[in-house]
């Protein structure tokens, strides 16, 4: 799963999702995530194609595109998950689309919203859920965040959830917390991976 975030940053104030800190340890974390609802689409493209894709149609959908022409606020981080993968502990595999190129990318809704509660998409392809609660292992860094990076950053990831004989149960995430006209240095950056409890 990568995440990508297109709005927020210091000077915005953008809803981000609740989660507790279990352990800290240097860039590190674990942290437990609560159930969560989202918006999501399935799109085609390499990674940078396929998060443009889906977040065209999903900003559609907050900004207007449903039954009652309702807007909901935007937040951050915004998912994108290559489907068909799965997880290895010897190599980072969140950083390569599938082979069909296809990716699920995701909107987490304001805690305000439930799933009864959202207004229903114009679009059919965007679908509603809600997400069961997670603990995740996460690694922050600073900067573009290029493919690269990002599979630098995950192996150093899978490599410390390993050394603390922690279990990966998802696919590493990219997490990215500032819109696209924030300086590289100032960029908040992060690499997730969903573990066992």
């Amino acid at each position: 799963m990568l995440l990508v975030t297109a709005l927020g940053s210091a000077a915005m104030a953008v809803e981000t999702p609740p989660y507790k800190e279990v352990r800290r340890d240097g860039d590190f974390e674990v942290r437990d995530y609560p159930a969560l609802v989202v918006a999501e689409v399935t799109v085609d493209g390499d990674q940078k194609e396929a998060a443009n894709k889906g977040f065209r149609l999903l900003a559609g959908y907050i900004f207007g595109a449903n039954r009652t022409r309702q807007g909901i606020a935007m937040t951050a981080p915004v998912a994108q998950e290559a489907v068909g993968e799965k997880i290895a502990m010897t190599a980072p595999v969140a950083q390569t689309q599938s082979a069909a190129g296809t990716w699920v990318v995701r909107f987490t809704m304001p805690r305000a919203w439930s799933l009864e509660t959202l207004p229903v998409p114009d679009d059919s392809r965007v679908t509603l859920r809600r997400t069961e609660p997670a603990r995740f292992a996460v690694l922050r860094f600073s900067g573009l965040a290029r493919p690269d990076d990002v599979r630098t950053r995950s192996d150093e990831l899978l490599a410390w959830v390993k050394s603390h004989d922690l279990h990966a149960t998802g696919r590493v995430t990219l997490a990215q917390y500032n819109p696209p006209w924030t300086l590289w240095f100032m960029r908040r950056n992060e690499v997730m991976v969903e573990i066992e409890r």
